[in-house]
């Protein structure tokens, strides 16, 4: 397969991973725990949303079917998003939020850092504009992580049924297709197990800092990768693709 092809299968990855965290943050809007936390998370939406524009776009660029980011957006069903499904999980309660936060932006973080030196150039400047940004959110994140944490017995207790909840869905964030593993060859893109093994011990350790354990379970879910989601998708595609399935092509 030639890299335009595995350039687009990763892109859109990354692409819909931002585009459906940043949806679900924006649901946060006008519904956050105080002003400045509503502010707050509606920004790192918009950056997430700016990250899922840049990244559809360069997926629309290499595709063969799709024209734009908004086709890739709005007009594909959902065995075609390939996104990991911690993203897509309900906003449950306010710990739920900043956990999943806390865990993608490790995630992102590490990608970017690696993906900054890729050979690929555009999306080199993705990542490198993106890096910046995704610091911000982990900061942020990992600031509420220890207020829920080392709070009050309630607040512990969500952070850890968050995690106890959430965990489950964390491997996914790390799939690899056969695709993937030709650009790692390339060295073009992070080892995807390489980065878990990284990603598991700071997160391990960062919650045991607030005194939250890691479940004791070895089962995952994982299928993203071939389309495979949970309830949750559903539901968010109707709200997020309504306005371009109801009127096509419409203009402002």
């Amino acid at each position: 397969m030639e890299n335009k092809q595995l350039w687009y299968q990763y892109s859109l990855r990354l692409g819909d991973n931002s585009l459906i965290m940043g949806h679900r943050l924006s649901e946060l809007c006008g519904h956050a725990p105080t002003l400045e936390e509503d502010i707050a998370l509606t920004n790192i939406a918009l950056d997430l949303v700016g990250q899922a524009t840049m990244l559809l776009e360069l997926a629309a660029g290499l595709s063969d079917q799709y024209t734009s980011a908004d086709e890739l957006a709005y007009l594909r069903i959902e065995k075609d998003y390939t996104h990991a499904m911690l993203v897509e999980q309900a906003n449950t309660d306010f710990a739920h939020v900043m956990l999943k936060l806390y865990l993608f932006s490790t995630y992102s973080l590490q990608t970017w850092e690696q993906l900054q030196h890729c050979a690929f150039e555009p999306m080199q400047a993705i990542a490198q504009k993106a890096i910046k940004e995704t610091k911000y959110h982990l900061r942020h994140a990992k600031e509420w992580i220890k207020r829920l944490g080392l709070g009050t017995d309630e607040s512990n207790r969500r952070l850890q049924n968050a995690v106890d909840t959430l965990w489950r869905f964390s491997e996914d964030l790390f799939a690899q297709t056969p695709e993937d593993q030709q650009l790692v060859a390339q060295n073009a893109i992070p080892d995807a197990a390489k980065m878990y093994a990284t990603w598991t011990n700071a997160v391990t350790q960062d919650l045991a800092d607030v005194s939250i354990q890691i479940p004791n379970k070895n089962y995952m879910i994982l299928g993203s990768r071939a389309g495979r989601h949970t309830e949750h998708l559903g539901f968010i595609l109707a709200e997020l693709q309504y306005l371009p399935r109801a009127y096509p092509n419409v203009s402002w």
